[in-house]
């Protein structure tokens, strides 16, 4: 049996060095042009032949057009936020890669070099998915749009995603996941408030959107405090609110943007519709009208349990059962979503530092930083998944 661990760290410095020039980079989006680039030539350097895929994804193929076909997934966009790291190698583009995708194209890469080198030796195809635009819940759906999960048709999926700041699952080294349900859903809803401009003096004569819109925020606190059970982590949260142009005016427009989150797609529904009618009726109330957009949305990811089972018993042999265990709630929401909708798939966390250990900035936190030294061990964790997958299903 190959000992990926130990190939993985012979190739940590090269792991650790794509790591740090793609977090300097640190771009966003679909906006990636140096990202895509690098991550481009490193894959030919190893002898692959990458592929654009959509807007500003890469792809490309490993092993042996007959067999089964597994998918390992990695994504590469980064946040629009300064980086507070003060790191040699931070961004200074405005920009941060805060929530650990710089990480996972580098574990990626590496497996792509180890992969390559047993080319032969794989009983199917591994189909690498760099992925764009995870944050904004779009890159994905891109992806697939243009036939990232064809040619050949991929029978299962795997992603990877680092965990920092947090307890015992977020320790160095340790590999965590769920089955079934996996994550909470996502969305965002636009609410644009409409009423009609007046001056301060005569108010009477307006109508207030930024007043109508205060109270639409106060009545969508309640939804979760005394409509949904105690035992619900679901959320709604009023994150951006604009409006009004001076001090002494009647605003006629006021927009907000509400995020939506629940652990069931029935409490995701319930969510969307209640948003919607809460709005419109407390902006009539107030004699102004709510216009209610859907922005965008994600569903809570779905672990296939098969899937996650086989690959958690081969990560279990390669890792340890003690450091393959099941992971606590994962309240965020996760663009790999798409590709589970449409493949058996397993989505696994590695950690990279726990609050005990010092690291406690977790993700989304501009000031997070992560010990490297356990990147390895996702890299070793994509190749050890890929290779048994194709061994065993050669074997079915």
């Amino acid at each position: 049996m190959i000992d990926f661990q130990k190939e993985a760290l012979q190739i940590q410095d090269e792991i650790t060095a794509n790591r740090r020039t793609i977090h300097h980079f640190a771009e966003t989006a679909f906006d990636l042009p140096q990202t895509v680039d690098f991550v481009m030539k490193k894959l030919q350097e190893y002898g692959l032949e990458p592929k654009r895929v959509g807007k500003a994804g890469v792809s490309c193929l490993i092993g042996k057009p007959a067999g089964k076909t597994i998918l390992l997934r990695a994504d590469m966009d980064a946040l629009p936020m300064a980086e507070e790291t003060g790191l040699a190698f931070a961004a200074e583009n405005g920009n941060c890669h805060s929530c650990g995708h710089d990480c996972h194209t580098a574990m990626l890469l590496g497996a792509a070099k180890i992969l390559k080198a047993h080319e032969e030796e794989l009983q199917g195809s591994v189909k690498l998915m760099f992925q764009p635009a995870e944050e904004k819940l779009a890159g994905a759906l891109d992806m697939i749009a243009n036939g990232i999960l064809e040619n050949p048709r991929v029978d299962a999926a795997m992603g990877l995603h680092i965990t920092v700041g947090g307890g015992d699952t977020c320790k160095p080294g340790v590999l965590s996941y769920r089955s079934g349900d996996a994550s909470y859903s996502g969305d965002c809803i636009r609410i644009t408030v409409k009423g009609k401009n007046a001056h301060g003096s005569t108010p009477q004569l307006g109508v207030d959107a930024i007043s109508a819109a205060a109270h639409i925020i106060l009545a969508l606190q309640e939804i979760p405090a005394r409509e949904i059970s105690m035992e619900s982590k679901d959320v709604v949260l009023v994150g951006m609110i604009q409006g009004g142009s001076s001090c002494n005016t009647v605003s006629g427009e006021c927009v907000m943007e509400a995020s939506v989150r629940s652990d069931s797609r029935e409490g995701r529904a319930f969510l969307k519709k209640r948003v919607k009618e809460i709005a419109q009726s407390i902006a009539q109330a107030y004699r102004a009208e709510a216009e209610v957009e859907y922005v965008y949305g994600m569903p809570g990811l779905y672990c296939d349990p098969q899937v996650t089972k086989t690959l958690s018993g081969y990560l279990e042999e390669m890792n340890g059962k003690d450091k393959v265990v099941q992971m606590y709630d994962m309240s965020g929401t996760e663009d790999f979503t798409m590709v589970a909708e449409q493949v058996p798939s397993a989505f696994f966390m590695l950690g990279v530092g726990s609050a005990a250990e010092g690291y406690h900035c977790g993700a989304h936190h501009p000031a997070m930083i992560l010990d490297e030294n356990a990147l390895p061990v996702g890299t070793a964790a994509y190749c050890c998944a890929a290779i048994r997958f194709l061994e065993e299903n050669a074997k079915a």
